[in-house]
């Protein structure tokens, strides 16, 4: 299997907030997008996903997107055969685990090479201790809204949970996030948060997002915010 080029390591984290835009698939929004340069752009791997991207992108368009984007596929629960096939056809840095799988698979994908996102779905309820067995096996968590779609139920959850998180293994925050929330996001006093995750709220439908919103998103995100600030 090849090694997926430029995945990036906790090694070399990065100094300021990361940007994820999620559930991409047309290729003209995606070169849109990628013109933007956010740091990550989502391909969703999942058959009842809306924004399924399996059988509209081209395989050969999606390796020759520029390196300085990386690209991640979010699956959920699929084999770990599969998930090495789909990567290595669409030329994917990074993958994004968003059902119920396991610590090992977390592992073993990481020491394969992939930068590792492990979605976990919250409300108020939720005990941050479940995830001490992922310790050490993700790059990142992404906490997302429980909801009764495997993401992109655009709505937000009661961040001050997020105020009982202290394991060591940093984190994106997603679910619903709008330009609304900039300001909140820049005040959070969250140690370990690395960047956000955008879709839904961003959509002109499933799969086909309005660059001009997410252009003012990346615009008021990354200015004058940085990891030292929170």
């Amino acid at each position: 299997m090849t090694i997926p080029p430029m995945a990036v390591s906790l090694t070399n984290a990065p100094t300021t907030l990361q940007v994820k835009v999620c559930g991409m698939r047309e290729p003209e929004n995606i070169g849109d997008l990628v013109a933007l340069q956010p740091d990550y752009i989502g391909f969703i791997f999942y058959r009842k996903s809306a924004r399924y991207a399996g059988e509209k992108l081209n395989p050969e368009y999606a390796k020759h997107l520029p390196a300085t984007v990386q690209k991640v596929g979010v699956f959920v629960n699929e084999a770990l055969e599969t998930i090495l096939a789909l990567t290595e056809k669409y030329g994917l840095q990074a993958v994004q685990l968003h059902g119920h799988e396991t610590p090992e698979l977390c592992r073993k994908l990481k020491q394969a090479g992939f930068l590792v996102l492990k979605a976990f779905a919250l409300d108020d309820s939720f005990d941050f201790t479940t995830l001490e067995f992922y310790e050490g096996t993700c790059d990142y968590y992404l906490f997302d809204t429980k909801g009764q779609q495997h993401g992109g139920n655009g709505v937000t959850f009661n961040w001050q949970v997020l105020d009982q998180y202290h394991l060591n293994t940093p984190f994106f925050l997603s679910g619903g996030l709008d330009i609304e929330h900039v300001a909140a996001i820049k005040a959070g006093r969250w140690p370990q948060l690395r960047g956000i995750d955008i879709n839904s709220r961003f959509e002109l439908e499933p799969g086909l997002k309005n660059i001009s919103k997410v252009k003012k998103m990346l615009t008021a995100f990354r200015e004058n915010i940085s990891i030292a600030d929170k």
